[in-house]
């Protein structure tokens, strides 16, 4: 952990580079250090159902979720938000300045007693690095 989730109104889907997106938010978080970098994940899912505000076509919205184990302190959870935030709306600029878009960003701590999980990919990334 942590897992970013980026949800976006399909009618986005020409004006936006969602691999790019992915990319700059992934490497961001790999680039904070409270996050280790084994546990990141970060994807995408387009909403074809939706309604935003009037009911207007042209309206959309990008909405990045963030989840993370519990355990670190408000400052260092404030600080890593502010910094995705960030990146976010900046890459997300050309497209607000020439459209409606609603852009949100919220960070989930999760209850560690109702987490369950299983990886090996530390494992693979310690090979690959020795490898080199």
């Amino acid at each position: 952990m942590p897992h970013l989730t980026v949800e976006y109104s399909a009618n986005l889907e020409t004006d936006i580079d969602i691999e790019s997106l992915l990319r700059v938010l992934h490497e961001t978080a790999c680039n904070i250090e409270a996050f280790p970098m084994a546990g990141i994940r970060t994807r995408a899912v387009s909403r074809k159902n939706y309604e935003i505000a009037d009911g207007h076509v042209d309206n959309a919205f990008v909405a990045l979720i963030l989840r993370i184990a519990p355990g670190r302190s408000l400052e260092i959870r404030k600080a890593a938000g502010e910094e995705i935030f960030a990146a976010f709306c900046n890459y997300l600029e050309p497209i607000y300045a020439t459209r409606p878009l609603a852009i949100s960003f919220e960070m989930q701590e999760l209850d560690g007693e109702f987490r369950w999980k299983k990886s090996n990919l530390r494992d693979y990334i310690a090979k690959r690095t020795t490898e080199h």
